[in-house]
C-alpha cells in the first residue's frame, strides 16, 4: 500500500528523467536508499530522497566517480546542508568552465601550431594532458570548501558576539589609504568580502593562498574587476615578495598548519616595513572542548583533530613563539561563545573536522543525528577562546 508522500520507483525515476536501472543501481551501491521498503518488497522515495538524487547527478555530471560522491554526501537534507551543498556545487560547476575554456584553449593552440609548423609542441600537449585530468584536485576542493564552509557557518548562525569574527579582524587591522596588505592562507576571501564596502579606494591588496581552488574563489567572490586586490599561488614558507614591501600581513588561523613555524615568521618579519604589523589568529586550548566532549560521549573513539592545533601554535604559546622575531606581541581576545538550538550545523561541523569521526559516525548517522538532537534541544553552550596576536617589527 503506498503510503502518502511517497512515490515510487517509477515515479521517482520519472521524477528525476533518469531511467528505473539507474535508480536501482543506486540502490546497490548503497549511494541512494529508499526511504520505505514494502512488505512486498516495494521500494518508495521521498522529496528528500529527491534532494540527495540531485547531488549525486549533479557530482556525476562534473566527473566525479561513485564512490567519489559516496565520500561527498551527507545523509541529511536539512536545509541548512542543502543551500550549503548547492552554492559549493555552484563553484564546482564555475571551476569546471574555466577549466574547460582553458582545455579548449590549449587545443586550439596545440592544433594551430601543428598546422603552422607541421610539428608537435610537447610542452603544449603536456599542459593539455594535465588540464584533462584535474578531477582530483576538483574533488580535494569541493571537500576543502565544504568544511570551510561548514565551519564558518555554524559560527555565523550561533555566535553571540554580534559583530563578527571577520569585521572584528579588519577594525583591528586600521586600514587606511595606501596600506599594502598580504594576506596568507586567504581561504575563500570572506575576511574581505564580509568588509568591501570599509576598504579605502587607494589600497594594495595581496590574497595569497596553496591553494588554486580557493584563490579562484576568492577572486571570483571579490570580482576580478576590483584592481585593488591581486591574487598569488604562494607558500608562506618562501615567498616571492620583495623585501620591506608590505605594511601588514594577515595569517588567518593558518600558522599552526605551517610545517616550520619558524621560517613562516622570518620570511614575515623579511617581507614587513619597518613598523609593519603582523596580525596572527589562534585558539586557546578551551575554544570548541564542549564539542570534542559532545563527540566523545557518543564514541570515545573519535578525535577531532589528530593534532591538538593550539599545541603547536596557540595562545598559551604563541607569544613565546613570535617573540622571538618580532619587537613587541601583544594579544588581544575576540569575546564570544555558541549557543546552538539545532543539531544540523553542528554535525556540519563534526564532520568537517580534521580527524577520525567520519570512520565512526559515518556507519551510525542517524544514531548519531538522534543524540546530537538530544544535546541541542534546550541549546547546547561552546566556549570560543580565540584572538589575534598583533606583532611588530622594529
Amino acid at each position: 500500500m503506498k503510503k502518502t508522500g511517497y512515490y515510487s520507483s517509477g515515479v521517482f525515476a520519472r521524477m528525476a528523467n533518469v531511467t528505473l536501472r539507474t535508480i536501482r543501481y543506486y540502490d546497490k551501491q548503497d549511494i541512494l536508499k529508499p526511504s520505505f521498503v514494502s512488505e512486498a518488497g516495494a521500494r518508495f522515495y521521498t522529496d528528500k530522497d529527491f534532494a540527495r538524487l540531485q547531488q549525486i547527478l549533479l557530482l556525476k555530471y562534473l566527473g566525479f566517480s561513485l564512490e567519489d560522491i559516496r565520500e561527498m554526501l551527507i545523509d541529511d537534507t536539512d536545509y541548512h546542508f542543502m543551500l550549503n551543498s548547492l552554492n559549493i556545487q555552484l563553484k564546482l560547476v564555475q571551476d569546471r568552465i574555466e577549466q574547460m575554456q582553458l582545455v579548449e584553449r590549449a587545443i586550439r593552440d596545440t592544433s594551430e601550431a601543428i598546422r603552422k609548423e607541421h610539428t608537435i609542441d610537447w610542452n603544449q600537449m603536456l599542459n593539455l594532458i594535465h588540464l584533462t585530468g584535474m578531477e582530483k584536485s576538483l574533488k580535494n576542493q569541493y571537500q576543502n570548501a565544504s568544511n570551510i564552509s561548514a565551519r564558518i557557518h555554524l559560527h555565523h548562525l550561533y555566535s553571540q558576539n554580534q559583530k563578527g569574527w571577520f569585521p572584528w579582524i579588519y577594525e583591528q587591522l586600521e586600514v587606511h589609504q595606501g596600506m599594502k596588505i598580504l594576506e596568507i592562507g586567504c581561504g575563500d576571501g570572506t575576511l574581505w568580502m564580509e568588509n568591501i564596502d570599509k576598504l579605502p579606494k587607494e589600497v594594495d591588496i595581496t590574497l595569497s593562498d596553496l591553494s588554486e581552488g580557493m584563490l579562484r574563489d576568492a577572486r571570483r567572490a571579490i570580482g576580478a574587476e576590483d584592481e585593488r586586490f591581486c591574487y598569488q599561488v604562494i607558500d608562506c614558507h618562501q615567498m616571492p615578495c620583495e623585501d620591506r614591501r608590505f605594511d601588514v600581513v594577515i595569517a588567518n588561523h593558518v600558522l599552526f598548519y605551517c610545517e616550520d613555524i619558524t621560517r613562516v615568521c622570518r620570511e614575515v618579519v623579511r617581507v614587513l616595513k619597518p613598523g609593519g604589523r603582523f596580525f596572527c589568529s589562534a585558539y586557546g586550548r578551551n575554544h570548541m572542548k564542549e564539542v570534542s566532549a559532545l563527540v566523545q560521549g557518543f564514541d570515545d573513539r573519535i578525535v577531532l583533530s589528530a593534532d591538538k592545533l593550539y599545541d603547536r601554535f596557540g595562545r598559551e604559546n604563541g607569544r613565546d613563539i613570535l617573540s622571538e622575531y618580532f619587537a613587541s606581541c601583544k594579544w588581544r581576545q575576540y569575546e564570544d561563545c555558541l549557543m546552538v538550538p539545532k543539531p544540523e550545523p553542528l554535525i556540519a561541523y563534526v564532520l568537517s573536522c580534521h580527524g577520525n569521526q567520519g570512520q565512526y559516525i559515518t556507519e551510525r548517522y542517524k544514531e548519531f543525528r538522534v543524540y546530537v538532537k538530544r544535546k541541542t534541544d534546550r541549546g547546547f553552550y561552546i566556549t570560543k577562546e580565540a584572538g589575534l596576536f598583533v606583532c611588530e617589527v622594529d
